[in-house]
């Protein structure tokens, strides 16, 4: 899945959804679901996601959206080889372009 998003430091939980085409209440669930997936909050609370946490969420869709994997088979998946997935996910990321 291809994300659109301008390069900067941080990004908005809105912007994020958007880039995903999902609704940021998925992303707030996924949130509390996957342990590798923590945003910085600012002093209002909002979510201030980096880079880092772009290309986690990455890997969870492509496990849960994608793949059609379950949440906890796609923890468990992320748990035994996230190395594997992650290479994985950009192979497919590079044919898609």
């Amino acid at each position: 899945m291809y994300i659109d998003l301008p390069e900067k430091r941080y990004y908005k939980i809105g912007e994020i959804a958007k880039a995903f085409k999902v609704n940021a209440s998925l992303i707030r669930f996924w949130e509390n679901e996957f342990d590798i997936l923590k945003p910085k909050k600012n002093k209002k609370g909002n979510r201030l996601f980096t880079d880092e946490d772009l290309n986690n969420l990455k890997l969870i869709y492509f496990l849960v959206k994608e793949k059609g994997f379950t949440l906890e088979g796609a923890k468990k998946k992320l748990k035994e080889n996230p190395d594997k997935i992650e290479s994985n996910h950009k192979i497919i990321f590079r044919l898609e372009e």
